[in-house]
């Protein structure tokens, strides 16, 4: 057992890891296809949960949580995976990264309606920030520019509309999970699930196009299924064994660290307004875990954390 210290870092390599994600993703597709290279992806991330984390004990698992954690599972990971991987440039690949995280601020919303969390004023400014931060995002270069916004998603919708999909999505998951789960982490099956859902997707698909392998390609592929799998394994040593509060807090800043770090790797400047738009994102964030933050809600705040994506 690693000491509450040494699990709280490997919690906060899980942040970085899961930072790198977008630009990772991207990098997939482009060579190997939304699709196909999703399907990759996950199940190669399968194969590194096994090895970390280690086999799924389905029986002992609750059945309502095999049932509803895998279909919100699946269903999450497509989104995120696929709206990512339709994006047409990389500018928008990080704008609808960015409109996935807002699950943060959703899971704490589902927290207080369906789970009875208590919160105080701060959750009403924390989420209005939070969406007016990602309106802020995706005005592109003018900031709050509601035609700009309203172009901007409409050039692409089904990339936006996955991304805001798996953000609700997740914010049920977290719910879900933290009622019927009873200690019970099945994250190795549902990656496996993931990988399933999408491989049937891709052979239904007929006439994809075929995967443009090469060594940039198989790069991506191995780092994108590592940060995955390896992310989800780090953060449950860390909610585990560490400082849930600070794992926790730290989680809020994937937004720009991932922003950076996509821009970095696709080579996709961003303006000023998107990082005004990110930080009104991370703010709104923080203001929502503050505001659940209140004497004796430690516990069931961190609950809300205990799987982050």
């Amino acid at each position: 057992m690693p000491s509450k210290h040494n699990a709280t870092l490997i919690g906060l390599v899980a942040v970085l890891l899961w930072s790198s994600i977008v630009g990772l993703i991207r990098g997939v597709s482009e060579h190997l296809g939304a699709t196909g290279g999703a399907a990759m992806m996950y199940s190669l991330g399968t194969l590194f949960l096994a090895l970390s984390v280690g086999r799924t004990r389905v029986r002992a698992m609750p059945r309502r949580y095999l049932l509803w954690g895998s279909v919100l599972f699946v269903a999450y990971e497509l989104c995120l995976s696929l709206s990512i991987g339709y994006a047409n440039t990389g500018r928008q690949a990080i704008e609808v990264g960015m409109v996935n995280y807002l699950w943060p601020t959703f899971t704490m919303m589902a927290a207080i309606l369906f789970n009875r969390q208590r919160a105080n004023a701060l959750i009403v400014p924390g989420f209005l920030l939070s969406m007016l931060g990602i309106c802020w995002v995706l005005g592109g270069d003018q900031g709050l520019d509601l035609a700009g916004m309203l172009a901007n998603v409409q050039d692409n919708p089904l990339s936006y509309g996955l991304a805001f999909s798996g953000a609700v999505i997740w914010a049920a998951y977290c719910a879900v999970t933290a009622r019927i789960a009873r200690g019970s982490n099945g994250v190795t099956l549902f990656f496996a699930l993931t990988a399933l859902a999408l491989w049937i997707k891709y052979l239904a698909m007929g006439q994809a196009a075929p995967m443009q392998w090469s060594a940039q390609a198989v790069l991506y592929l191995v780092l994108a299924a590592g940060a995955m799998g390896f992310g989800y394994a780090a953060w449950n040593v860390g909610i585990l064994h560490g400082n849930v509060t600070v794992l926790a807090g730290a989680s809020y800043f994937i937004p720009v660290l991932s922003a950076a770090l996509a821009a970095t790797l696709l080579r996709a400047p961003l303006s000023l307004a998107f990082w005004q738009g990110a930080s009104m994102v991370c703010g709104g964030s923080i203001l929502c875990w503050l505001a659940t933050r209140t004497a004796g809600q430690r516990k069931a705040a961190g609950d809300a954390h205990s799987a982050a994506p």
